[in-house]
């Protein structure tokens, strides 16, 4: 999934230390703290939160809900959506951490690493437009990190009532990336910030860095195997895409914001390599098929199995359109020279422009990140 894969670059932000508060107090309402309301009734009593659902999750109390978030927050009359998120409430008396991913948010409970060791609460953030999150109709200009951050700090600041003690933001990834921009953006809130490998994509046309990666990753032998199955599979594009066509007429898949199922077909067998790296490891060099000896059957249920056919078609890439939005308008991404398939590839690695619905503008700006690298490298602790 190139949602993910697409980052390498590790960049841990520390900028302060969480104490944890002494107490043991279990779960749900400590009357004598809370006024003699239970916790859902304080969550509740903020302006803008509504209940989706509750669930069981044992030694917490675990809550879906909604928080009311202006589409454009330098003018927040100017609309407003329904922004997802969910509390794992440990106790008022315990420090929080805010966790996001960057992505979409769990409804399933799970606590974060930071979560576990401070032992405390822990609010979810769904990153704005992706569903349900998204304003109708979506303005996509108002997909930015600074209005991501302004979610955080809108939130954080109507919460801070009920959780009163230290709180942390963290989160991997494109997570690790969001807690570092609200951090630049807002660095009073946060008492810390563990951003786990958070990419720092400073100049979007440099990507080197990827290519020497892998160039060195894994054995020889096993990089080898895997180039082997690339370029057999770009070899046989042609029966391979018939079983393509065929599994993509079974599901009702379209390739309408790709352009053809021939761009989708190369844009999965391009992240074979680095989605097996990814995920995979040396034990499983093991289950590479030999490339030339396999059949087109064989072959074809390799590449979906690292790659995926389906995640390029609409339906496919329709839940992650504001990744792919954010990377070509201000994140960046990598392109991977890929040289063993130079001599067989028509569109090369392609950008993410080619991911997003056309209707939608994109216009990339080279600032963003190189601001994000400034304060980092100058101004951050």
């Amino acid at each position: 999934m190139r949602t993910v894969l697409r980052w390498l670059l590790s960049l841990v932000v520390l900028a302060g230390a969480v104490t944890a508060q002494a107490g043991t107090a279990m779960a749900g309402q400590d009357p004598a703290r809370d006024g003699g309301r239970d916790i859902l009734q304080r969550l509740l009593a903020v302006k803008g939160v509504e209940l989706v659902e509750e669930k069981p999750y044992e030694g917490y109390r675990y809550f879906v809900l909604t928080y009311t978030q202006p589409v454009d927050h330098r003018h927040p009359k100017r609309g407003t959506f329904e922004q997802r998120f969910t509390v794992l409430h440990k106790d008022t008396s315990r420090p929080t951490v805010f966790h996001t991913s960057g992505y979409g948010v769990s409804t399933t409970p799970g606590r974060s690493e930071p979560t576990r060791i401070i032992d405390g609460n822990q609010i979810s953030l769904e990153y704005r437009y992706f569903t349900p999150s998204r304003p109708e109709p979506a303005d996509w200009s108002k997909l930015t990190i600074w209005q991501a951050a302004s979610d955080q700090h809108r939130l954080f600041q109507a919460l801070k009532p009920v959780y009163g003690k230290k709180w942390l933001a963290t989160g991997g990834s494109k997570g690790g990336m969001t807690a570092t921009y609200y951090e630049r953006f807002y660095p009073r809130d946060m008492d810390a910030v563990v951003a786990y490998v958070a990419p720092n994509d400073v100049v979007d046309s440099e990507d080197s860095a990827y290519d020497r990666f892998l160039e060195q990753v894994g054995t020889a032998e096993c990089r080898d195997a895997l180039h082997a199955v690339q370029r057999e599979a770009l070899l046989r594009r042609e029966p391979l895409s018939e079983q393509y066509r065929e599994l993509a007429e079974k599901a009702g898949a379209t390739f309408t914001t790709v352009g053809s199922l021939d761009k989708a077909f190369e844009a999965v067998v391009m992240d074979l390599a680095w989605g097996f790296w990814q995920y995979a490891d040396e034990a499983d060099c093991a289950n590479v098929p030999e490339a030339r000896t396999a059949g087109d059957a064989e072959l074809f249920a390799y590449v979906d199995e690292i790659s995926g056919w389906s995640f390029y078609t609409d339906q496919g890439l329709a839940p992650y359109t504001p990744y792919y939005y954010q990377a070509g308008t201000q994140l960046g991404s990598p392109g991977i020279a890929q040289p063993h398939l130079a001599d067989l590839s028509r569109y090369g690695y392609q950008a993410p422009r080619e991911f997003v619905p056309r209707s939608i503008p994109m216009r990339f700006e080279k600032h963003a990140m190189r601001d994000v690298d400034t304060w980092v490298r100058h101004h951050a602790q």
